[in-house]
């Protein structure tokens, strides 16, 4: 579907992090964990990255707006996003992906994400408390502090609700009063959290080494590969 949407508000979620919210076109429909495209229009200045970037939509499919996050590197494109007037237009060319969470509800699902990978994750854990499916989801989120974890009130939410979901943070630097995990994502620490390595699909989602090192940690733990499934973010 292609259609312009219309920015209504922008707000910081993370340490250099912000999303965008925008009015949902009439009719439109999407799987949580599916990604738009979204174009600047005339945009006051660009570069060789072009007009368009794709962004999942973080907002699950009942909720009211379409929301793109993203960490703000110093790219033209994010550049006028971040000054955008609220109001402006945007072409959206969706839905797109399909990084989405399996039908079967008895078989559990795990997320290993790093940092600003958690956006399609949102969508797919808020429909699913939303829809009270029965689904085992644990979501293992690692960044660097507690301040880069984009989201985590809203899973900390999502996990008194949902007696299902297991929100697990955990953080290379954590600060004096930190209760999460520390450190990186580990053998022990999946170990740890999910009791039967063989029972569940396994979703990947981050920067691209952290994506394909948490892989090769899955098939040592001799994680049927089948049951992997990954979605890199690039420009991150």
């Amino acid at each position: 579907m292609q259609s312009n949407v219309k920015l209504i508000k922008k707000e910081t979620v993370a340490e250099g992090t912000m999303a965008f919210y925008f009015s949902k076109p009439q009719g439109f429909e999407f799987r949580p964990g599916q990604f738009a495209d979204y174009t600047l229009i005339d945009p006051p200045q660009t570069d060789d990255e072009g007009n368009t970037r794709g962004f999942s939509l973080v907002q699950a499919p009942f909720e009211p707006y379409l929301v793109a996050a993203t960490r703000m590197r110093d790219t033209a494109f994010k550049r006028v996003l971040k000054d955008l007037p609220i109001g402006t237009e945007l072409k959206l060319d969706a839905p797109y992906g399909d990084f989405t969470l399996h039908k079967t509800e008895s078989t559990p699902a795990v997320f290993i994400i790093g940092g600003i990978g958690v956006t399609p994750v949102r969508s797919m854990v808020a429909q699913a408390t939303h829809d009270n499916t029965s689904h085992k989801i644990t979501l293992l989120h690692a960044s660097r502090a507690p301040a880069d974890l984009p989201f985590r009130t809203d899973f900390e939410k999502f996990a008194t609700e949902n007696p299902n979901f297991v929100y697990i943070a955990t953080v290379e630097s954590p600060s004096g009063d930190w209760k999460g995990e520390r450190g990186r994502v580990t053998a022990e620490m999946i170990k740890k959290h999910v009791p039967d390595l063989g029972k569940p699909i396994y979703y990947l989602s981050g920067p691209e080494g952290m994506v394909k090192s948490m892989r090769q940690l899955l098939i040592d733990l001799k994680v049927n590969e089948d049951n992997i499934r990954t979605e890199e973010f690039t420009g991150y």
